[in-house]
């Protein structure tokens, strides 16, 4: 005979920090392929190869004189559209490239600057000291939780650093509890679409792809931004 679990005094109760809004995660949540782009790590998420990380030794990279012309950061700033008061999450902050842009922009708020490497954050930390900068705070996050503030971030940023995600699914849970209401999520992704963009494949993406993932943890696209010379800027919010 069959019985409902309160009948029993069973009382079934979903996981306390699990959000009642997200969808019942994708099954397989992750698969790993023997064959694959060998600037992957082999593992795949919704259908993309997760890429490798960028590790300190490319800070030169990052600081490259060539990149303003390549990406036009100014651009992307203005994109923003940053409130004086606004707490930014650069995620995958590296060595503060765009952290350092931000913190001018919000002199009554904060900027956080999140890495895994404590390399990228030592580096960041000594510029901020030399520049004296006082609004900037950095975070070691881990690879499945950013380590933010709960309902305490207005904007979480992401250049180029979301398709390296080792777990981009527990990643974005983790991302979205931190957004405050109204909170918007951009996401500065090397255009897939165009074979013109001097990138390796898998440090890419579409922004039909970058829908599909947002889906998943229930972030709504907004509108994407078409102005930088090589990347889209997706927006997304809660």
């Amino acid at each position: 005979m069959r019985f409902l679990p309160a009948l029993l005094g069973v009382v079934l109760l979903l996981p306390q920090d699990r959000d009642p809004d997200l969808p019942p995660p994708p099954d397989p949540l992750y698969e790993t392929r023997d064959r694959h782009d060998p600037n992957g790590i082999g593992k795949f998420y919704l259908g993309r190869e997760i890429a490798h990380v960028m590790g300190a030794a490319a800070i030169p990279w990052l600081e490259r004189p060539e990149r303003e012309s390549e990406e036009q950061p100014a651009k992307l700033m203005a994109a923003l559209d940053l409130k004086e008061t606004d707490v930014v999450a650069d995620v995958g902050a590296g060595s503060g490239y765009y952290t350092f842009r931000i913190a001018p922009k919000v002199p009554k708020g904060r900027v956080l600057a999140v890495d895994i490497q404590a390399k990228m954050l030592d580096t960041l930390k000594k510029k901020a000291a030399e520049l004296k900068i006082t609004n900037v705070e950095t975070v070691l996050g881990t690879e499945k939780d950013p380590k933010l503030p709960e309902k305490g971030v207005d904007l979480v940023l992401m250049v180029d650093v979301y398709h390296e995600f080792a777990y981009p699914y527990e990643m974005m849970v983790a991302i979205r509890k931190s957004l405050k209401p109204g909170g918007r999520v951009v996401f500065v992704e090397f255009r897939k679409e165009d074979p013109k963009v001097p990138i390796k494949e898998v440090h890419k993406m579409s922004e039909a792809q970058i829908k599909k993932e947002m889906e998943v943890v229930a972030l709504k696209w907004d509108k994407t931004v078409g102005t930088l010379p090589w990347q889209h800027v997706a927006v997304f919010r809660r």
